[in-house]
């Protein structure tokens, strides 16, 4: 459900999908600054696209609770002394370049038909199945 989510923000938008951090721009996952005087803070863009950004959330948290690596990275943050909003911001932010990466590797292989007014014929497909 996730995928299908990133794809149809990415299909919705591709005007806007120009690199990596457009994408993050657009899943509302790219850093904005949130400082003042005395601190350096960064927080999640709160525009693009909210079901993007749920994806990503649902993909964060999966592996937060799931995958080792994860977990060692919100060891180490947690002992920097980041709090766990903080922890998943950053999570949101290094997985949206990883999933436009997916996204666009299944565009290339998968390329649209040239021409819309000709759909490709269904039936060979049903054939192999």
């Amino acid at each position: 459900m996730t995928a299908a989510t990133l794809l149809i923000t990415a299909g919705d938008n591709p005007e806007r999908i120009r690199n990596e951090r457009a994408f993050a721009m657009l899943c509302g996952a790219a850093p904005i600054s949130a400082s003042s005087g005395r601190t350096d803070r960064h927080r999640l863009n709160r525009g693009g696209n909210r079901q993007a950004n749920n994806a990503l959330h649902t993909i964060a948290m999966s592996r937060w609770n799931t995958d080792a690596r994860t977990q060692e990275y919100v060891q180490r943050r947690t002992a920097q002394g980041l709090g766990r909003r903080d922890i998943l911001r950053c999570l949101k932010r290094y997985l949206a370049p990883e999933m436009f990466a997916h996204i666009h590797a299944a565009l290339r292989q998968r390329p649209l038909p040239v021409s819309a007014a000709a759909p490709p014929d269904p039936i060979p497909l049903l054939a192999g199945a």
